[in-house]
């Protein structure tokens, strides 16, 4: 059985100063969900994607849905629908939990 329960999910992000490497905490065809460490003055190149959660657990920034800019900080949830496209700024280290059911 894959893990279920998670004490602290923060600890899980990695951070590299090349770029984002998401951790999977469920990975099947049909869900994903995942931990993601941004450093300070990272980012995710704007690109289209299916529908998506992120929920920010840490950290400052920017996040572009198509025409739209939204400011991240934690509490903060974004959902984007299939086919938009998503980028982001971190201004400060930042983590995020993002999830995405079936293309």
């Amino acid at each position: 059985m894959p893990e279920i329960y998670f004490t602290d999910t923060k600890s899980k992000a990695v951070f590299a100063a090349d770029g984002p490497k998401p951790q999977f905490l469920f990975d099947t065809p049909q869900f994903k969900a995942l931990v993601v460490g941004l450093e300070a003055g990272g980012q995710i190149p704007i690109h289209a994607g299916e529908a998506a959660m992120y929920h920010f657990l840490e950290g400052e920034g920017l996040m572009t849905v198509d025409d739209e800019t939204f400011a991240i900080k934690p509490g903060v949830t974004v959902i984007t629908p299939s086919g938009a496209k998503r980028g982001m700024n971190a201004r400060t280290r930042v983590v995020f939990l993002g999830s995405k059911g079936e293309k």
